[in-house]
């Protein structure tokens, strides 16, 4: 009578046991460290806001002039007052834009500024992003 072999050898098992362990150890640090990448994100999401917050401020402006509603942007640190609430996020850090004014042919309607957005979180380092911020009067 013929035995007929079914299943697997220890060395093959073994071998894809150890296959499986290198794969693990190049793997697992690519995944571990997503902090600083959400962090960067993070950042570049609120700076995008700060950006459309602007430009939908100043078309209200545009459309009804003072009596419309809009907010006043005279500096980079202003335009977070086109955010829904009226400021920057609080989780996960802290948020600050350059507080520098418009200067000069910047501070009339409708100039544009590039402002830099920085995230400080509570561990890890600074993170920054740029948006820019129109003016309205």
């Amino acid at each position: 009578m013929k035995q007929v072999q079914r299943g697997f050898t220890l060395i093959e098992l073994v071998m894809v046991i150890v296959i499986l362990g290198i794969l693990a150890a190049v793997a697992i640090p690519k995944f571990v460290d997503l902090s600083s990448d959400a962090r960067a994100a993070s950042t570049q999401g609120v700076a995008g806001a700060l950006s459309s917050g602007s430009a939908i401020n100043y078309a209200t402006y545009a459309a009804k002039g003072t009596s419309g509603g809009r907010v006043v942007v005279n500096s980079c640190d202003a335009a977070k007052a086109t955010l829904q609430g009226g400021t920057y996020p609080t989780s996960g850090g802290t948020y600050s834009a350059d507080a520098t004014a418009f200067a000069g042919a910047n501070a009339v309607a409708g100039a544009s500024n590039t402002c830099t957005l920085t995230l400080t979180p509570t561990s890890g380092s600074a993170v920054t992003a740029s948006f820019t911020a129109i003016a309205v009067p």
